[in-house]
């Protein structure tokens, strides 16, 4: 009995079962890994969010400014958008 003929069942059995669980598990472990936010991607989105909570307290700021200085500004910004004539293009 020589080499090849010891080594051919295990070497079936390793190409029929273990090859197509491993490169299944490799490339889904791939595509996980490349739907993740890179360091870059993550850097920025939390600088974008703190632009936007920044900007969210001006709001408020500048509402609250204007509640106080011309309490009917709401209405009054509501009634004229809806009075407004529409212009087509």
């Amino acid at each position: 009995m020589d080499i090849t003929e010891m080594l051919f069942v295990p070497m079936v059995l390793f190409m029929v079962i273990v090859a197509p669980i491993w490169l299944t598990m490799h490339y889904r472990s791939l595509n996980r890994s490349s739907r993740s936010l890179s360091d870059d991607d993550r850097q920025a989105l939390d600088e974008m969010l703190a632009t936007v909570d920044k900007l969210n307290d001006r709001i408020g700021s500048l509402e609250s400014i204007l509640d106080a200085d011309h309490p009917s500004w709401r209405h009054n910004s509501t009634h004229n958008s809806q009075h407004k004539p529409q212009h087509r293009e």
